[in-house]
């Protein structure tokens, strides 16, 4: 069978402003991926369409005729809550053209919401729940869609759900992710700049599922499991991203990459004892960065670990990031500091019970860390997270599903006066920490090694100024 799973547009939108996000970082759908490396695996022909990919365009009539132009049985979508939109256009442009063509829509949108998209959504035949990679192939495949675990379809006028999937137990048994289906891979496929020293680079995730239970956090497609491949498993991952298409540099974006202890030990001596000639970054917990673990870290290629921290103020922490303290969160970034690693800060703003005080004092925290990098989101509530049951009762929500990317503050909370203020803290603080002297001499410092990323920039010089206006201090502020 003849599949074209897509990946749509519209999960960077942001009103009235020039869209540069995948210039600064183009990531690969690798959840996609996965999917059409298991569905090759078991016999079909698979392509991949990815709108935001390098050369994409965003005109939906021709992202529609380049899939038509492929012939398939299926087309799979994968969303999240602002793409799921242009997902959905797409497939009313492909059904209009032939309407045998059976549309599947996946993600942490769909996994979230469940058969209300049924409802209204008359162009989608099934939902696929959870983890797509059995679903797809049992439909795919000819299967009785009644008979398949995962999905939910239509009976006449009728939305049936089938019994939920059973996760895949052992994730080595998945094939590594088909990159190849990726026009441009992976040197159009670029990291955060200057995250890195060597290129090209690419991303991996090797774990699904989160024990803990951030407020903020949508688990509805992994749920709170815990599985992950081996340091066997990765490492022969790495070697195929080094031999196969020359990838010297890896993002992990596992938000537990360092949970167990035991298995990112066996890999870093598996890294230290046949070094591929990489380097790599992560995200580590608060309590589960060890001085030995560092420092096995930095001998296998780590070269900059990023921490979860949200916020410096205790009662939002205890509320939305329980089991995390401002205190272990300093110490932790001295300690990876002092192994020769960097230290990236992942922070949030506008969380309900935010207040324009525990905004100033969240950006005081960070200024006092010395940290090498940070990234503050704009807190976005989505349907499936803990929030979500509270959140119309906590602030104001313009649930508008385009701007809910974490870019936009669709959410203010009653302790802040108004979204226009809410975008004052935030640029003000973005603002203050990139224009810090002492940030400033630290990247100076190392300017050379980052020449790619500096190549890189210059040459999209017009885009980037465009997005640091956005940054720029108020008239009147």
């Amino acid at each position: 069978m003849r599949i074209t799973l897509v990946h749509p547009t519209g999960s960077n939108w942001i009103p009235g402003k020039k869209d540069i996000s995948a210039t600064a970082n183009r990531m690969p759908p690798l959840g996609l991926l996965s999917i059409a490396a298991w569905l090759e695996k078991e016999g079909h022909r698979v392509f991949v369409h990815d709108c935001l990919g390098p050369g994409a365009v965003s005109d939906n009539h021709v992202n529609a005729k380049l899939i038509l132009a492929q012939k398939p049985d299926i087309a799979g979508f994968s969303a999240t809550t602002s793409g799921f939109l242009d997902g959905y256009d797409l497939a009313c442009r492909i059904k209009k053209a032939r309407p045998e063509i059976r549309t599947v829509f996946g993600g942490v949108h769909i996994s979230a919401m469940g058969g209300l998209l049924l409802r209204d959504f008359k162009e989608i035949d099934f939902l696929c729940m959870g983890e797509g990679e059995v679903t797809l192939a049992e439909l795919a495949s000819g299967s009785n869609p009644r008979d398949i675990d995962g999905l939910i379809r239509r009976e006449g006028e009728d939305i049936i759900s089938n019994p939920p999937r059973i996760h895949i137990p052992d994730l080595d048994g998945l094939p590594f992710p088909a990159y190849e289906k990726l026009k441009g891979f992976p040197k159009g496929y670029n990291l955060p700049l200057f995250s890195y020293i060597l290129s090209p680079g690419a991303t991996m995730v090797t774990s699904r599922g989160c024990p803990y239970q951030c407020s903020y956090c949508d688990r509805s497609v992994y749920k709170r499991g815990y599985r992950y491949n081996s340091a066997e498993y990765i490492y022969e991952h790495m070697q195929y991203l080094r031999r196969r298409f020359g990838v010297r540099h890896i993002n992990i974006y596992d938000d537990l990459f360092t949970a167990n202890r035991k298995r990112i030990a066996a890999l870093c001596e598996l890294l230290i004892s046949g070094p591929l000639g990489m380097q790599f970054n992560c995200a580590v917990r608060v309590g589960h960065a060890d001085d030995e673990l560092l420092r096995m870290l930095k001998k296998a290629g780590a070269l900059q670990l990023s921490l979860g921290i949200e916020t410096a103020d205790p009662q939002l922490l205890k509320t939305h990031k329980p089991g995390v303290y401002p205190e272990e969160v300093r110490d932790t970034v001295r300690r990876i500091q002092n192994k020769g690693l960097r230290a990236k800060g992942l922070f949030m703003m506008g969380l309900p019970g935010e207040t324009a005080a525990s905004a100033r004092r969240t950006s005081d925290f960070v200024m006092s860390l010395g940290l090498d990098d940070m990234n503050m989101s704009k807190f976005t509530p989505f349907y499936g997270a803990p929030v979500w049951k509270d959140i119309f009762r906590q602030g104001t929500f313009d649930y508008d599903w385009r701007k809910m990317n974490c870019l936009n503050f669709v959410f203010v909370p009653h302790g802040i006066d108004s979204k226009e203020t809410l975008d004052q803290l935030y640029n003000r603080h973005v603002k203050r920490f990139y224009t810090d002297k002492t940030w400033h001499r630290k990247f100076a410092r190392r300017i050379w090694q980052h020449r790619r990323s500096l190549f890189y920039m210059l040459r999209h010089l017009p885009s980037f100024r465009a997005a640091q206006k956005a940054f720029e201090p108020e008239k009147n502020g």
